[in-house]
């Protein structure tokens, strides 16, 4: 009944982390307005795919992040709000970084700014790891410097002290939450992890790939939706920045080996010119210090180290390998 009384919008519900959220929310109890990305077809993204309990329990707001009217009408009536829609591929934001300005600045000023208006109990701003680019240091805090090492990366800085600004000036209740790469169902094949199984799984043995030694600290999606809870739920978090991270780094190259280990595969990776991010923009090493977000929210990551990380994998290939969710995937393509 508690959670009944908190009427949570979350925008992006429609994308990957955003789905996953949403239905743990509404498992959970609350009461989920769901903002998804207007479209002619009338789809709701990922959520089209939920359990039929879980769609019947949502309420459905189509809009556009980048209209203020509308993101104040979505958040008229509800306590809080989990910020989440937003550009994420990095290839693409070389390709249109105007985009990037449009929807991750102007949009997270349109929340920060209806949530002050509306009074809203509390805002989670979702930021990137990428925003801190490669590390000066390791484990990664959340006082390492900023880098913006790409037009996306240099996007979300902006955004996050945006949404940090409102709460500086006005007191609004901002707290923003900072996932390192995140993995799992659903993912888009834009992403390292979804790219090397969709490819395996395709019966390709020999697969395209970029970059093979930089490494990423990855966290499976169950850790990074128990993140956005806690944080949501935490009066502790208020104004602060937290990372969400497994605390084990690995390269792309060990990444796909293991991969193929899983899949009972043999591997050879051909490097894709095409995949290959430009020399400075690279990140290079990414690791990220959890302690924050331990000692503050109580949240621990249930998927840490290698055998969490291998674990993870498993569900993950699992999902993908079945025959419906693969379909759903072009293999042979470079998705930016």
């Amino acid at each position: 009944m508690e959670n009944l009384s908190k009427k949570i919008l979350i925008t992006g519900a429609d994308g990957f982390i955003g789905s996953h959220l949403t239905e743990e929310l509404v498992r959970q109890g609350y009461d989920v307005r769901a903002f998804v990305y207007y479209n002619s077809f009338n789809s709701y993204g990922w959520l089209d795919h939920s359990d039929k309990e879980i769609k019947s329990s949502l309420e459905i707001f189509s809009g556009d992040i980048r209209d203020p009217y509308g993101v104040k009408k979505a958040m008229k009536g509800c306590t809080h709000v989990l910020h989440l829609a937003s550009l994420i591929a990095i290839p693409y934001s070389y390709h249109s970084p105007a985009t990037y300005v449009d929807t991750n600045i102007n949009g997270t000023l349109n929340i920060v700014q209806a949530a002050n208006e509306l009074e809203v109990e509390k805002v989670v701003h979702t930021s990137t790891s990428e925003v801190y680019g490669t590390a000066l240091y390791v484990p990664i805090d959340e006082n390492h410097p900023l880098q913006g090492q790409s037009p996306y990366s240099a996007s979300k800085i902006a955004a996050d002290q945006m949404a940090l600004s409102f709460h500086r000036s006005f007191a609004t209740p901002v707290s923003v939450i900072r996932p390192f790469n995140t993995y799992g169902p659903r993912q888009s094949a834009r992403a390292v992890i979804p790219t090397i199984i969709s490819q395996l799984a395709s019966g390709n043995q020999s697969i395209k790939l970029g970059a093979i030694s930089p490494t990423r600290d990855f966290n499976f999606i169950k850790d990074t939706v128990n993140g956005f809870i806690s944080v949501m739920e935490s009066e502790k978090s208020i104004g602060e920045v937290i990372n969400i991270g497994s605390n084990y780094e690995v390269s792309i190259g060990e990444t796909a080996e293991m991969i193929a280990d899983i899949m009972g595969v043999k591997l050879q990776i051909v490097t894709d010119e095409q995949r290959l991010r430009p020399k400075k923009s690279e990140v290079e090493r990414l690791w990220a210090e959890n302690k924050k977000a331990k000692d503050l929210l109580g949240w621990c990551p249930q998927y840490g180290g290698k055998e969490g990380f291998r674990k993870g994998l498993k569900e993950t290939i699992e999902w993908f390998t079945n025959p419906n969710n693969l379909s759903q995937y072009k293999a042979d393509v470079y998705n930016i």
